[in-house]
């Protein structure tokens, strides 16, 4: 699922170009998992979705090969993970920690990649907890909703084009 954060309108204060990525490693599992706690809980526990330690991990061990810190110079300000498939590109995690939210970092991020989707003619495709708030962000930067997720607690958001202005 992708997630995070508060919603609110500072999209545009942020620049991709001012973040680095590096790839995560399983030495990155506690710090991940300190994120994830941080920017989820809340949202797990209000869609009724398991929120114990060990699907914490579990998520966070998900396609950890796939997945990027995002860095504001020395400083770790979030997560991205995603992954290509035949036809899409896959938005499996958005998270940035709760001092950069409404910043505009995750809508930098996810932009980073509808350009690089757009270019290859892809969508992209994430599933967000429907009482996940970041659900408005998708929006406004022109998913839209296809359906539920299988187990129910999800929205499954497509994006093919443009951003809403």
């Amino acid at each position: 699922m992708a997630s995070s954060g508060k919603d609110e309108h500072h999209d545009e204060a942020a620049d991709a170009a001012a973040l680095t990525l590096r790839q995560a490693t399983p030495q990155d599992v506690p710090t991940l998992m300190a994120l994830r706690r941080a920017t989820m809980l809340e949202h797990l526990r209000s869609a009724g979705a398991p929120d114990d330690e060990a699907s914490l991990l579990a998520r966070v061990e998900y396609r950890l090969e796939d997945a990027q810190l995002a860095y504001l110079g020395d400083e770790l300000i979030g997560l991205f993970k995603t992954h290509p498939t035949e036809d899409a590109w896959m938005l499996v995690q958005v998270q940035i920690t709760p001092a950069r939210q409404g910043q505009g970092w995750g809508a930098a991020l996810i932009r980073r990649l509808l350009e690089r989707a757009g270019s290859e003619g892809r969508s992209v495709v994430l599933h967000v907890l429907k009482t996940n708030p970041a659900r408005r962000l998708y929006e406004r930067l022109g998913f839209v909703i296809e359906g539920d997720s299988e187990n129910g607690l999800e929205y499954v958001m497509r994006w093919t084009g443009s951003p809403r202005e």
